[in-house]
């Protein structure tokens, strides 16, 4: 375990949704200083960040991870303890739309990390280089799918399927081969879908509140019945940092919410929240699903098992899918303005909602 003392935390991708959540947490739970980089793609918003901007331990640097020289004038200011790396392009449909975003962010921006991280790190010493860590954070979504039974392990062998899974599974490659061959610090994690606030809306649950509110059909791929493992991003957030601090260098831990659901229950968990929160005047909000075509390629079911960081770290969930669904729900209800500015201009709501 490392010390308590104050460590600077490079968060890249930190005005994301995963790594907004990770900063906030950081800041507010920690006294580590934290160098928030991010490129500022359409889901990248600086309002996500709000009720930390004030705290002097936080710098928001605008910056691209393929920008080698950018990246390692960051290192040479700011000479961090931990990388923490998020920042990636994460949407399964805009992939099969366009994967040549996918590849340069998730594979040619980790490798130009990666590279610059290493030469920084052999450049460290004493207790400097024996605490750094980097932690390259990727999805569930690279093990492929999974029938009717079983969980997805640390020894799962990677079987991606889109575009995006595909992306994420090369980069994974590269931060495992990076400890082998250089001996550098490196912890994975996999994770299985997040939710909860500041979520961009256009990952499922988000998009059901929007289109539900706004009286729009709310559209579901197939039958609804592909299973997800849900986990609340708060409960994410603190997992990453307990990897990054107490994790065993080279090892890989899969985080899970231990709350698998059909996509269609939870549709129509969010209907029975809102009919409950903003009732309509007539009907009802599940009257508004509609059954859309299936996306190509689109994996039945994921499911996580997370007893190796709940066993070897004490990490557990503290959310279950009923008590973070609604805090959820409550709080896209009061945060509307929010949700109009970061789509306004920039992002066309046609396929908004219909992926997890």
């Amino acid at each position: 375990m490392r010390s308590n003392k104050s460590e600077t935390v490079f968060v890249t991708g930190g005005a994301g949704f995963i790594g907004s959540a990770l900063v906030r947490y950081l800041i507010r739970e920690t006294d580590h200083t934290v160098i928030n980089v991010d490129k500022l793609t359409y889901a990248g918003h600086l309002e996500s960040l709000e009720p930390i901007t004030d705290s002097d331990r936080y710098h928001f640097v605008q910056g691209d991870i393929c920008d080698k020289e950018e990246i390692q004038r960051l290192f040479d200011e700011y000479q961090p303890d931990t990388v923490i790396h998020l920042a990636a392009e994460s949407h399964v449909d805009r992939s099969i739309d366009g994967s040549a975003e996918f590849i340069r962010t998730n594979i040619v921006g980790t490798h130009n990390l990666l590279e610059l991280a290493k030469d920084y790190y052999e450049s460290l010493e004493g207790e400097r280089k024996e605490i750094f860590r980097f932690l390259h954070v990727s999805t569930d979504e690279v093990y492929g799918e999974l029938g009717n039974e079983g969980f997805f392990k640390e020894t799962t062998s990677y079987d991606p399927r889109s575009p995006y899974s595909a992306s994420k599974a090369s980069s994974d490659h590269l931060a495992r081969a990076w400890f082998h061959t250089y001996d550098f610090p490196v912890l994975i994690t996999n994770c299985s879908n997040n939710y909860g606030p500041y979520q961009f809306p256009e990952k499922l649950i988000p998009v059901v509140i929007l289109k539900a509110l706004q009286g729009e059909d709310i559209p579901v791929y197939g039958d609804g019945t592909n299973v997800r493992d849900w986990l609340y991003v708060d409960d994410h957030a603190r997992a990453l940092f307990k990897v990054a601090q107490e994790g065993e260098i080279g090892e890989t831990y899969n985080i899970g919410g231990h709350n698998e659901k059909q996509n269609i229950e939870v549709v129509k968990e969010i209907c029975s929240i809102l009919d409950e929160l903003r009732p309509k005047a007539t009907g009802h909000y599940e009257d508004q699903i509609t059954f859309v075509t299936d996306r190509p390629g689109h994996d039945f079911r994921y499911a996580i098992d997370a007893s190796k960081i709940e066993e070897e770290l004490g990490w557990k969930p503290e959310e279950t899918f009923e008590s973070g669904i609604k805090k959820t729900v409550q709080w896209y209800l009061d945060n509307i303005d929010w949700c109009e500015a970061v789509t306004e201009n920039n992002y066309s709501l046609e396929r908004l909602g219909t992926a997890e």
